[in-house]
């Protein structure tokens, strides 16, 4: 059994058991998370599209750890013009466990 579901801007395909890395959410960790934006749901017998979503499916997931990714360097120069800025980022990443994915 797997779905195709939605957090923030991106799609992941979650199974039961699996574990997704999203970007950061306002909950805490250790929390319940229910994500009910399901584009896609295969329970092993059916699949179920979603027109755009699969009505009354559900992921729920509990948050494991909250980290953040690798650095990415920002580097702006305009030659000939002494012009040159640097720049760091580090996305905050949540690593979310599925405990279930429900279809009413």
């Amino acid at each position: 059994m797997y779905a195709v579901v939605k957090s923030g801007t991106h799609q992941y395909k979650a199974t039961v058991g699996g574990h997704l890395i999203v970007e950061r959410l306002p909950q805490e960790v250790g929390s319940q998370v229910e994500l009910d934006q399901v584009y896609l749901l295969d329970d092993g017998e059916q699949v179920f599209v979603g027109q755009p979503t699969v009505k009354g499916a559900a992921v729920r997931a509990t948050i494991v750890e909250e980290f953040r990714g690798p650095k990415v360097r920002i580097f702006k120069y305009r030659p000939k013009e002494r012009y040159r800025r640097r720049l760091g980022h580090r996305q905050t990443y949540m690593r979310l466990r599925v405990d279930d994915i429900v279809k009413e």
